[in-house]
C-alpha cells in the first residue's frame, strides 16, 4: 500500500512554483530574520505577499544511555527547560542551533556535550525534517546518539537554565502520549527510533 501511494506523488495535479516578483526584508528578531516575499500565484497571476522567517538549521539528539542492571535498555536523556512561547516548562531530548560553518553531525555532538555534559562515539543519522515550510526557511537534522556517558560539566550558553534528567527507554512512548514529550520536533525524531502507536511502545 505504502509503495503505491507513494508512486503517485507528482503525477497527479502539477503544483507549480511561485515567481517572486519582490522581496523585503523586516525586522532582525534575533532567532530569525522576517522576510516578506510578494509572489504571483501561478494559475491567477495575482500577487500576494507571504512571509518568511528565515532562521539557521537545528538539530536535535536521541541521546539514550548505556544498558544496566536497573536500566535493561537504558535510558532517554532529556533536558527541561522553560519556553517563552508556551510560557511553561518543556521536556525535550537535547538540541539547538547549527552554528555558521558547522556541520549537523558536529553541531550534534556539540549540544549533547554542552546542554547535558555526556558524549558518544556512537552515532546514527536518522533524518531530516521541514521545521514548518508554511513560513520557516530551515530544517531540523535529527540524530541518534548510543552508550552515552557523564563525561563533562555544561556548558550553557548564558540565556540558558537547563535541568538534565533521564527517562526509562520503555516509557519513552508512554511519556509522548500523556503529553510529558510535546515538542513536535521532539516526537519527529523520536518517531524514527520507537513505535508511538498507542499500545505498540
Amino acid at each position: 500500500m505504502a509503495t503505491r501511494l507513494a508512486s503517485t506523488i507528482g503525477t497527479m495535479s502539477k503544483i507549480e512554483p511561485w515567481e517572486e516578483v519582490r522581496r523585503e526584508y523586516g525586522v532582525d528578531l534575533i532567532i530569525a530574520r522576517q522576510r516578506t516575499d510578494h509572489l504571483r500565484h501561478p494559475k491567477s497571476g495575482r500577487v500576494f505577499a507571504r512571509t518568511i522567517l528565515e532562521v539557521p538549521d537545528w538539530v536535535n539528539v536521541v541521546a539514550r544511555t548505556p544498558v544496566s542492571e536497573d536500566h535493561p535498555d537504558g535510558e532517554l536523556i532529556v533536558v527541561r527547560q522553560w519556553r517563552f512561547g508556551r510560557e511553561s516548562v518543556s521536556v525535550e531530548i537535547p538540541g539547538g542551533v547549527i552554528d555558521p560553518g558547522e556541520d549537523h553531525e558536529t553541531a550534534a555532538k556539540r549540544e549533547l556535550r554542552e546542554e547535558t555534559g555526556y558524549t558518544s562515539t556512537n552515532w546514527t543519522y536518522l533524518g531530516k525534517v521541514e521545521s514548518n515550510p508554511a513560513f520557516l526557511s530551515n530544517v531540523c537534522h535529527h540524530w541518534l546518539a548510543e552508550d552515552c556517558t557523564e563525561t563533562h560539566e555544561l556548558d550553557l550558553d548564558e540565556g540558558e537554565d537547563i535541568a538534565v534528567e533521564r527517562i526509562a527507554w520503555q516509557a519513552v512512548p508512554a511519556a509522548v502520549h500523556d503529553g510529558t514529550l510535546a515538542h513536535s520536533l521532539v516526537v519527529t525524531a523520536l518517531s524514527m527510533v520507537f513505535d508511538l502507536r498507542l499500545g505498540r511502545g
